[in-house]
C-alpha cells in the first residue's frame, strides 16, 4: 500500500509540473475616481475633503497626495429644512503643503447647518459634470463611556507603559454603533487600530473593556507597543455614536487595511455609501469626550 502511495504521488508531481506555464500580466491604469471623506458631528460643521484615487503601483509622494485634491467642487448639504453650499479652504501643513477641505460658508450663515442628534443629512457632489450623493444621520448618545481608568500594563517589562481601562453602558436594543479615537498630551485624535464595534454581545450590559491608543495610520508603529499609554500622558477618549453605514464603511476599511500584504486573507470590498460612482463615505458622528490624567 505504502507503494501505492508512493507512487500515486510521484504521477501528479509528473501531471502538476507538466501543466506549470509562466504567467506574464501587466495591470492596466484605471481612470481615477473621486474620493470623498465627508462628515458631521453634533454642535460642529460639516466637513467635506475631496481628492482623486490613485493606481496601485503609484510610488506615493507627498507631492502626488498634494496634487489628488479636487477643487472648485459644487457641494451643498441639507438638513431637510435648510440647504447650504460649502466654501473650499485651504490650510497650510509641514513642509510647505496645503490640506484644502470644505466646510461652511461664513458669508451665508443665514443658510450655514450645525450637526444635531437624531437627524438625516444628505450631501450633493458635482464635479466635472458629474453628481454624487450620500445620506447620513447623526444618532442620539446612546451608547456611552461611564468612567476610565489606568492600570500596569500586563506582561511588560517597561515600568513606564500602562493600558487604559474603560466601562461603557449599552442600553437594550440592538443597533448601537460607535467609533473612537484617542488624543493624548493635546496632539490630533487618531482612530484605533480597530475603532469600529457594534453591540451583538454587548447589548443591554455594562462592561469593561480596554481601549488602546489610536494610530497614525501613516506611520510605521509597533503591533506590540502601540496600545499602551505611559505615565505622564494626558489622554482625552472621543466615543462616537454611528449609523450602520458609516460601521459598514470603517469595518471593511478597517479589515482590508489590517490584511493589506496578507496572501492568505480573504478578498474584502470597502462598503461606501456614496452614490453615483465615487468612493469614500459620508457619516454621522454623535460626540462623547472623556479625559484621563495618567501620574
Amino acid at each position: 500500500m505504502k507503494r501505492h502511495t508512493g507512487l500515486v504521488a510521484i504521477i501528479w508531481g509528473i501531471i502538476i509540473s507538466s501543466c506549470e506555464k509562466t504567467i506574464n500580466f501587466k495591470p492596466n491604469d484605471t481612470e481615477p475616481e473621486l474620493v470623498v471623506e465627508a462628515s458631521i458631528e453634533n454642535d460642529q460643521p460639516p466637513v467635506v475633503i475631496l481628492s482623486q484615487s490613485l493606481n496601485y503601483f503609484n510610488q506615493i509622494s507627498t507631492e502626488l497626495l498634494a496634487s489628488s485634491f479636487v477643487h472648485n467642487a459644487e457641494i451643498t448639504i441639507s438638513n431637510g429644512t435648510k440647504t447650504h453650499r460649502l466654501k473650499e479652504l485651504q490650510v497650510p501643513v509641514a513642509g510647505g503643503y496645503t490640506l484644502y477641505y470644505y466646510t461652511t460658508d461664513s458669508s451665508s450663515l443665514n443658510t450655514a447647518i450645525t450637526g444635531e442628534m437624531g437627524k438625516e443629512y444628505s450631501l450633493s457632489v458635482k464635479t466635472d459634470d458629474r453628481e454624487y450623493t450620500a445620506t447620513t444621520t447623526i444618532p442620539f448618545l446612546k451608547k456611552k463611556i461611564d468612567s476610565l481608568w489606568w492600570t500596569d500594563a500586563p506582561n511588560n517589562p517597561n515600568p513606564e507603559r500602562v493600558i487604559v481601562m474603560g466601562r461603557f453602558i449599552d442600553p437594550p436594543g440592538l443597533g448601537n454603533y460607535t467609533r473612537y479615537y484617542t488624543s493624548v498630551d493635546g496632539w490630533p485624535f487618531m482612530p484605533g487600530l480597530n475603532s469600529v464595534y457594534d453591540d451583538q454581545l454587548t447589548d443591554g450590559t455594562t462592561y469593561n473593556m480596554q481601549v488602546e491608543q489610536g494610530v497614525d495610520r501613516n506611520k510605521q508603529y509597533n503591533l506590540e507597543n502601540y496600545a499602551f499609554f505611559e505615565h505622564g500622558d494626558s489622554v482625552v477618549v472621543k466615543y462616537c455614536n454611528i449609523d450602520k453605514a458609516t460601521f459598514d464603511f470603517w469595518r471593511t476599511m478597517e479589515y482590508s487595511y489590517t490584511n493589506i500584504g496578507n496572501p492568505f486573507a480573504s478578498p474584502s470590498k470597502v462598503i461606501s455609501n456614496i452614490h453615483g460612482g465615487g468612493l469614500g463615505y459620508f457619516g454621522g458622528y454623535a460626540v462623547q469626550y472623556k479625559t484621563i490624567e495618567i501620574p
